[in-house]
């Protein structure tokens, strides 16, 4: 059994057992999460999905911990003219240990 979940703005395929990197939630490490956002769940046999979301499916997870990623460098040139710019960013993340996935029907 798998789910498809929307988390962040992003779209991962999760089942349960899997480790999974998202954008940052709310949680401390060692809590547990209820995923809502479920856009579709397969049970073996058939899909089920949901126009926005799965009527009562249900995807829980446990925070393993708060990280960031690593560093992306941004760098502007404009040739001719002297212009450089150098940033960096580095995006904050939650990584989910998934522990259930339900279709409660």
């Amino acid at each position: 059994m798998f789910a498809i979940i929307k988390t962040g703005g992003k779209q991962y395929k999760v089942a349960e057992g899997d480790v999974v990197r998202v954008e940052k939630l709310n949680a401390e490490a060692g809590s547990t999460v209820d995923l809502s956002d479920i856009l579709l769940v397969n049970d073996g046999k058939k899909d089920h999905i949901g126009g926005s979301s799965v009527a009562g499916a249900t995807v829980t997870a446990t925070v393993v911990e708060q990280m960031r990623d690593r560093k992306v460098i941004i760098f502007k040139k404009t040739r001719r003219h002297n212009y450089r710019r150098k940033n960096g960013h580095r995006q904050h993340l939650t990584v989910l240990k998934i522990t259930k996935v339900a279709l409660g029907k």
